[in-house]
C-alpha cells in the first residue's frame, strides 16, 4: 500500500516542478521583455535625435527667411506711404519692443512720418478708472474744439476723445486736413496719462497722423474681459472713423477666442474698415502692416496673416 509519506512527497515533487517551471518561464519571458523594451528606448533615442536634427534644420531655415524678410522689407514698402504720417498705439505692455521698431522702422522706410508712440496701460480697459475719467471727461480740463459724446458710456467718450486729438481728419470729413492743434494732443494726452490709462513717458511727443497703426499681442484676460475688449474696439473703431485708417496688428493669440483681432474680425461693420494683421512677432507680419496702412490710403481693408480666412499679405497697389 502507498503510504502518506508517499504522497506527501509526491506533492512536494510536484509543487517544486510547478515552482520552477515558473521561475524559469518568468526569466525567460524577462528577458525578452527587457530586450523589447531596450530597443523601443534605442529606437525613440534615434527618433529623438532625428527629431532635433530636423528641428535645428527647420529653426535654421525660419532664421533665413527672417533675415531675407529683413534685407527684403525695406525694399517692399519703399514709397508706399510718401507724404504720410502715422501714429503707433501699443495696446498693452507685451507688445515686443523688437516688434514696435521693426514696424516703426518699415513705416520710416516707407516714406510715412511717425508722429509718435501712444502706450496704453492696463488701466485703459479697467472700470477702476471710470470715475476719474468721467471727471475728467465733464471737468473744465478739456482743450477748446474737442468734444467727446454724450451719454455714460465711458470707454467711447475716451476713445473719441483720442481720435480727436491724435488723428487728422480724414476725407469726407467737413474738417478734413485739418490737424487738431499740437498743444490740444499734448493736454489730452497728459490729462490721461496723470489719471493712469496711458503711460506719461511716452505722451509728451506725440501729434496728429493720418493713420492709425495699434499694436497687441495676446488675449485680454482678467476680470470683464469682454468689457475691456470692447474698449479697444471702440478705441480702434474711433480712430479709423476720424483718420483715413487704422490698421490693429497683433500675434496669433490675439486671432484667438478673447484676442482684440478677434473681436474687430467678428464684428460685420468694423471688419470692413479696420484692417488687421495677425503675425505681427513675424518680419513677414510687420511688412504686411506697413502695406496694410496703404492700402487703407487706398480705400481697402482686409484681414492678413496666417490665421483662416485671411490674405497673406495686402493687395499691392494698382
Amino acid at each position: 500500500m502507498i503510504d502518506f509519506r508517499y504522497h506527501l512527497v509526491s506533492l512536494i515533487a510536484v509543487f517544486l516542478a510547478i515552482a520552477l517551471g515558473i521561475v524559469i518561464g518568468t526569466t525567460q519571458l524577462n528577458g525578452r521583455l527587457v530586450d523589447n523594451l531596450q530597443s523601443q528606448v534605442s529606437g525613440l533615442q534615434e527618433d529623438k535625435r532625428s527629431l532635433e536634427t530636423q528641428t535645428q534644420q527647420l529653426q535654421g531655415q525660419l532664421d533665413d527667411v527672417g533675415s531675407f524678410e529683413e534685407a527684403v522689407g525695406p525694399s517692399l514698402v519703399r514709397g508706399t506711404l510718401t507724404g504720410r504720417s502715422v501714429v503707433l498705439v501699443v495696446a498693452d505692455n507685451d507688445v515686443p519692443s523688437d516688434a514696435v521698431e521693426g514696424v516703426t522702422g518699415l513705416l520710416g522706410s516707407a516714406g510715412a512720418r511717425v508722429t509718435g508712440t501712444v502706450r496704453l496701460t492696463g488701466d485703459y480697459t479697467s472700470p477702476s478708472k471710470d470715475s476719474a475719467l468721467q471727471n475728467y471727461l465733464t471737468g473744465t480740463g478739456l482743450p477748446a474744439g474737442t468734444t467727446p459724446p454724450t451719454g455714460d458710456d465711458v470707454g467711447a467718450q475716451v476713445a473719441s476723445l483720442l481720435a480727436q486729438v491724435l488723428m487728422v481728419p480724414g476725407p469726407g470729413a467737413a474738417d478734413a486736413g485739418i490737424a487738431p492743434d499740437s498743444t490740444a494732443t499734448s493736454a489730452v494726452l497728459t490729462g490721461l496719462g496723470q489719471i493712469g490709462v496711458l503711460d506719461r513717458a511716452d505722451t509728451g511727443s506725440v501729434s496728429a497722423a493720418d493713420f492709425a497703426v495699434v499694436l497687441t499681442v495676446g488675449t485680454i484676460g482678467g476680470r470683464n474681459e469682454e468689457a475691456r475688449t470692447k474698449r479697444l474696439v471702440q478705441l480702434a473703431a474711433a480712430l479709423d472713423d476720424r483718420g483715413s485708417g487704422t490698421v490693429v496688428a497683433g500675434d496669433a493669440a490675439s486671432a484667438g477666442d478673447g484676442g482684440l483681432l478677434a473681436a474687430l474680425r467678428d464684428d460685420d461693420a468694423l471688419a470692413g474698415s479696420v484692417s488687421t494683421v495677425d503675425n505681427l512677432i513675424a518680419v513677414a507680419g510687420q511688412i504686411s502692416t506697413v502695406l496694410a496702412v496703404a492700402a487703407e490710403g487706398r480705400g481697402d481693408s482686409g484681414a492678413y496673416g496666417t490665421a483662416d480666412n485671411t490674405q497673406p499679405v495686402p493687395a499691392a497697389a494698382p
